[in-house]
């Protein structure tokens, strides 16, 4: 597997993504039962609300190998404030549509 992770632009001012690389490395969270290798293409954020450039940049990861885009856990799941993003359904059903059916989307990391 290798992986692309868009995160959210305002939780990356207070969280380095430890738990998402963690994640990665110990095949736990959304990568539970994943048995071929993960290597990590890119981590970037989804370019700021309301979240127009993720489609952008989960087209870059892609074309820079990425076969599977994770959107971090602050996205989808508000991890660790407890806040989702407002978004951050409308940013997973346009990256699916743009990329079509070829690349498997984690809705969360952790």
């Amino acid at each position: 597997m290798k992986v692309g992770i868009l995160r959210c632009m305002q939780t990356e001012d207070f969280c380095p993504g430890t738990t998402d690389f963690r994640m990665i490395q110990q095949k736990q969270g959304a990568f539970h039962g994943v048995n071929e290798d993960i290597e990590i293409i890119g981590f970037i954020n989804c370019g700021g609300c309301p979240g127009k450039k993720a489609v952008l940049r989960a087209r870059e990861l892609v074309k820079r190998g990425a076969d599977t885009i994770a959107f971090a856990s602050c996205i989808q799941k508000g991890t660790p404030i407890g806040y989702p993003c407002p978004f951050g359904k409308k940013m997973r059903e346009l990256i699916v549509q743009d990329l079509g059916d070829s690349i498997r989307i984690l809705d969360y990391t952790h």
